[in-house]
């Protein structure tokens, strides 16, 4: 215990003095956690002295997304979200689903050891994106405002989108849909989870602001606690989503939109103690992810499976991407963009480690496919961030340049 406590100590201590040199790089955090986890763990030089289980890995996944979720929202730009709020409806709404259904079509034609559901469940676990590993382009200033909100509203929502209807093929693939059918139970899972989210982030969100206000205003927060009270409410607000039956990601990221907007003038103060937090989180969860489960999947890996991750980062991910933004104005440039930052990652690590816990047949084929996926995004999304929200950034400010010149 001591040991890998030493370890993971002196690792975060190394990284968080370089962190930025690295993030400038055409590396990423991400991609540097995994690797560190793989040079530790059982593969490697095996120095980890405990064993993290599913529901460790879980849990850390899920409450890091959760925090993430929150600070992320907080952070948003609602002036420009506003005006560009279409993009994240179309991406929902559109993309969402067009992603789930090509996924399935390209399962179904690729992987013929998977039942139907099976494939169903792969192409629900792999849709949604993730907001850690897309952190380092939503909050890259260089890209368009509209598209980094658009992204962020997008990652923040899809998870909690996709978490029902996960349910509803895990039910059908275990025998345990009930007498209701697949349907009611569909409307009724869509209900819960979204309906109840969003009644507890909102809820939540608003008595804790009015609290900070009248704390702040009385001057009860010290310099060292006003650093705790976001962190709080982003768990807070996932905790009892997920206790009252509804979507925890969806309760911590709908709170954070109404923090960002309730707490405007002490946001910046109240966000950075948590913003750090999540980050020390998020690498955490890398490196055992990287120790734990790459090492183990990666046995388990064949050309099929290769394929279909590579698939789902691009094809089955940028061209539902790519139609549901037809006709809105954004160039091809941007289409293309939007759809390659799509990463996968703890939403789906977490949705992994439910459906192994259900005991699905060829549960080993799908958590092998999720895994593989994942860390093809983490090294393909990681590399080509800063380059390409670099230069789709300065095209995209001569391009502004040009049409006001014409207008002009």
């Amino acid at each position: 215990m001591y040991q890998t406590l030493a370890i993971l100590a002196l690792f975060i201590l190394v990284y968080s003095s370089v962190a930025g040199r690295i993030e400038r790089s055409w590396l990423s955090g991400p991609i540097v956690f995994t690797l560190f986890g793989l040079l530790i763990g059982p593969v490697g030089l095996d120095l980890l002295s405990f064993k993290a289980d599913r529901e460790t890995i879980k849990a850390l996944a899920e409450l890091t997304l959760a925090l993430v979720l929150f600070t992320d929202a907080a952070g948003a730009d609602i002036g420009v979200l506003r005006k560009a709020k279409a993009l994240p409806i179309r991406l929902l709404l559109i993309g969402l689903p067009l992603t789930i259904l090509l996924g399935f079509g390209m399962g179904v034609l690729m992987v013929e050891t998977l039942s139907l559901l099976g494939v169903a469940l792969v192409a629900t676990m792999l849709a949604p994106t993730d907001a850690a590993l897309g952190k380092a382009v939503v909050t890259n200033e260089a890209v368009p405002d509209a598209v980094r909100q658009g992204l962020n509203v997008e990652s923040g929502l899809n998870d909690g989108i996709c978490v029902p209807i996960l349910f509803v093929f895990l039910a059908l693939a275990t025998g345990k849909a009930g007498e209701e059918g697949p349907w009611r139970l569909a409307l009724m899972l869509v209900a819960e989870e979204i309906g109840i989210g969003l009644a507890v982030g909102l809820v939540l969100t608003i008595l804790a602001a009015l609290l900070l206000k009248i704390a702040k205003g009385r001057d009860w927060l010290t310099h060292t606690w006003i650093q705790i009270p976001v962190v709080a409410l982003a768990l807070s607000c996932f905790g009892l989503a997920q206790f009252l039956g509804g979507s925890g990601f969806i309760a911590a990221f709908s709170g954070g939109l109404l923090f960002g907007l309730l707490a405007k003038q002490a946001r910046d103060e109240f966000l950075r103690a948590a913003e750090g937090i999540g980050d020390t989180m998020a690498l955490i969860t890398w490196v055992i992810f990287g120790a734990a489960v790459v090492g183990k999947a990666m046995g388990h890996f064949n050309w099929l499976i290769w394929l279909y991750a590579i698939l789902s980062l691009t094809l089955i991910r940028m061209l539902p991407v790519f139609l549901s933004l037809a006709g809105m104005g954004v160039s091809t440039e941007g289409k293309l963009f939007m759809g390659w930052f799509g990463p996968r990652g703890l939403a789906s690590i977490v949705f992994a480690v439910i459906v192994v816990s259900a005991n699905v047949p060829n549960s080993g084929t799908i958590a092998a496919t999720v895994v593989c996926t994942i860390m093809l995004s983490i090294l393909g999304h990681g590399i080509t961030a800063n380059p390409w929200a670099k230069g789709f950034g300065e095209r995209f400010a001569r391009s502004q340049g040009g049409s006001r010149a014409e207008r002009g």
